[in-house]
């Protein structure tokens, strides 16, 4: 258990503007990770293995992007017990993101939005922060997801390139790469959900992972994260495609543009992503339409609308093998991953 309850912490963050609050937590834990200060939220890690796509995740409960999207927490981020931490989304160049504000707390509705836009370094800065985590090296078992996208300022048309650049650049240091084709705050980013755009994106991420494979001795798993305002139709399209290109998973879902749950709520007709509670129901319709189109071997990791130990388990009802966390980090603390992971490990399995 962590030394510092975060029901203490939390009317401290929430006193605070949203992302001022988010970049303070992620300052403090990247200079604490890897010393004593690291006990305020150190949690023990859970085992309960599950073998995916090839990787032996040390337990069913993992972090999603877009908490950490530079790669700086790693470590601190493995020390709260995750199984997996999937870190960016990273673009090819450094871009600001969209303009503040642009994440916005709903209290009322355990729920967040936002519209950062991939907000982040760069290639190059994400790829050296990996390499400076220290978790594996130290033989802690850990299961490490690196989150791909396209710039903004590149055209919907050009966006394979950069996600092929960011594929070179993040496939050595992987254990598995993530294609987010689904964040709905990059301008078009969702069309290239689409049967043709996709295709060709995912003909092009297969064929380059050949190569790579070939030249560094090593097959890096390849997931997709696709958005939950998919219909029954797009969803079977996609399943198609991931299976014909050989893509190794899917993560279901990414944040929704639907505002049915939070009219009438301060904040809630904000553009961008909303994510929490109101995304699991969501979410669990895509998972179950996945596990019934892609059959029961094909991995699935369940993300959106956790907040307690039963919506995890609502997830792997649903048809997911393993969940991620966010937006439950922020209204309930490091103790959910702990709570999801040890519910996880008394729940049959299929």
């Amino acid at each position: 258990m962590s030394l510092i309850p975060y029901a203490l912490m939390r009317p401290i963050l929430f006193a605070m503007d949203p992302e001022q609050a988010h970049d303070l937590t992620m300052q403090r834990m990247a200079q604490s990770q890897n010393t004593l200060l690291e006990a305020a939220w150190r949690q023990a890690q859970i085992s309960d293995p599950i073998t995916l796509a090839g990787l032996r995740f040390p337990n069913r409960v993992g972090l999603a992007a877009g908490l950490d999207k530079n790669a700086r927490c790693i470590d601190g981020l493995a020390a709260m017990g995750f199984g997996f931490v999937e870190v960016g989304t990273v673009t090819p160049k450094a871009q600001p993101g969209n303009p503040k504000p642009r994440m916005f707390r709903l209290p009322e509705a355990h729920a967040l939005i936002n519209r950062f836009g991939f907000n982040n370094d760069g290639l190059e800065a994400f790829v050296h922060n990996v390499q400076q985590s220290q978790v594996r090296r130290r033989g802690k078992p850990l299961v490490l997801g690196l989150n791909i996208g396209k710039n903004a300022s590149t055209a919907i048309e050009n966006a394979t390139q950069d996600y092929l650049t960011c594929l070179e650049g993040v496939y050595p240091h992987a254990d598995y790469v993530t294609v987010n084709i689904s964040s709905p705050n990059t301008q078009n980013l969702r069309a290239l959900q689409s049967d043709e755009a996709l295709d060709g994106l995912l003909g092009a991420i297969a064929q380059r992972r050949e190569a790579l494979a070939q030249k560094q001795g090593k097959r890096v798993p390849i997931f997709v994260k696709i958005a939950p305002d998919l219909t029954d139709i797009q969803v079977q399209v996609i399943a198609a495609t991931l299976q014909r290109h050989g893509m190794d998973g899917v993560i279901a879902t990414n944040t929704t543009i639907s505002r049915d749950a939070v009219q009438g709520l301060e904040h809630g007709t904000e553009t961008g992503g909303l994510s929490g509670a109101p995304v699991l129901e969501m979410s669990n319709r895509i998972i179950r339409q996945l596990r019934q189109t892609l059959g029961k071997d094909y991995p699935i990791i369940g993300v959106g609308g956790i907040l307690s130990a039963a919506d995890a388990l609502s997830k792997i009802e649903a048809g997911a093998d393993v969940v991620q966390l966010y937006s439950g980090l922020v209204y309930t603390g490091p103790e959910l991953v702990t709570q999801v992971a040890q519910a996880l490990k008394k729940a049959p399995r299929a």
